[in-house]
């Protein structure tokens, strides 16, 4: 399965998990300390990526914590309004293990 639809898949379920306590995007303004570029139509950090890993019994569970943390780090910082992992760029998913021990790293460029 191509990481694109890996990750749209599994980030809809943890959007649909955090829908009822986010129901309303925001921008924190911290955002603007980075610098931006125009992407197909979105704003992006220019030369800012940011990072979340996650461990799991499973490969997909594991991909599902690294997405997780992804978004709440970077809906902390600058608000969901940038923490829309559809909207991001250059995103990358590593993963590793076998049996019930998995470990995945996914790193992406935020963008509104």
């Amino acid at each position: 399965m191509k990481l694109e639809k890996i990750l749209t898949t599994v980030f809809a379920c943890a959007s649909l998990a955090g829908a009822s306590s986010a129901a309303v995007a925001d921008d924190t303004g911290f955002a603007q300390i980075h610098s931006m570029v125009r992407v197909g139509g979105k704003t992006c950090f220019a030369d800012h990526s940011h990072s979340g890993s996650g461990a799991g019994a499973n490969r997909k569970i594991a991909e599902m914590q690294a997405i997780n943390s992804w978004y709440g780090f970077t809906a902390g910082e600058y608000g969901s309004d940038w923490a829309n992992l559809n909207k991001a760029v250059k995103k990358s998913m590593k993963c590793s293990g076998s049996g019930a021990n998995w470990s995945c790293d996914l790193e992406a460029t935020p963008c509104k």
